[in-house]
């Protein structure tokens, strides 16, 4: 797996774990999985297997074509850069500095996607993202994206903080630059405040962590060291 280092807005450098090629092909067989699926159930449902009337004309042509034409634009844009492939392999769409990208950045990739994986049966993707280095095709190229892999390991995850379900997004992407013995600490210091209902030292052990992460945050002290933990919780189980 490879790894290249982005720059946030807060200036704090993080390294992203680059989806490998042979990751997104199987990414890319489940979701032609899906739409095959699609097609085949539709066709069912058309032509009367499942005591459906079938369509005519336009409308067969709507709905028979333009889910499967539109699948991963639609999919990357409202399930937060995955789409059923990218999400059953742990991949995500993201921009280069680890940020969610605008709906013009998933338009692009799609446009795109005809030249570099439909024409050439992925021939021109896989050569630019092993080229690369960064784990990007011509669309992630123009559009400034790349795709990541969110199957971190480190051995934080041993250490229980909060229960996150699979929906939970984090909101600090800086806090993977903190090591395993500095969220022990931060949490060891945010119970005992608890413990004791020491109120000022949270403070101060907010302001101390978004003073080092270079962060801005409108929560109060206690929430934010709890979103702190979440989200580093998210980076190492993911």
């Amino acid at each position: 797996m490879s790894h290249f280092q982005i720059e946030t807005a807060q200036n704090v450098k993080i390294q992203q774990s680059v989806a490998t090629v042979w990751d997104r092909i199987l990414a890319y067989i489940i979701d032609f999985i899906v739409i095959m699926a699609y097609i085949l159930v539709t066709i069912a449902v058309m032509t009367g297997l499942l005591d459906v009337s079938p369509f005519q004309g336009a409308v067969t042509s709507m709905v028979l074509g333009l889910p499967p034409f539109l699948y991963h634009l639609l999919m990357e844009t409202f399930m937060n850069g995955q789409s059923i492939g990218k999400a059953s392999m742990k991949l995500r769409v993201v921009n280069l500095d680890g940020s969610k990208p605008q709906f013009s950045g998933y338009l692009i990739r799609w446009l795109l996607r005809f030249v570099d994986v439909s024409l050439t049966s992925g021939g021109i993707a896989i050569a630019t993202i092993l080229i690369n280095g960064k784990g990007q095709r011509l669309g992630d190229l123009a559009a400034k994206t790349t795709v990541i892999t969110e199957r971190r390991k480190t051995g934080f995850k041993k250490m229980p903080l909060f229960e996150i379900d699979d929906s939970y997004l984090p909101q600090y992407p800086q806090v993977a630059t903190l090591k395993d013995d500095d969220l022990r600490r931060i949490k060891s210091i945010f119970d005992k405040a608890q413990q004791d209902g020491d109120h000022s030292i949270i403070i101060k052990l907010a302001a101390k962590v978004a003073s080092q992460l270079e962060i801005e945050t409108k929560q109060s002290p206690q929430t934010f060291i709890q979103t702190v933990l979440k989200d580093y919780q998210y980076y190492s189980i993911h």
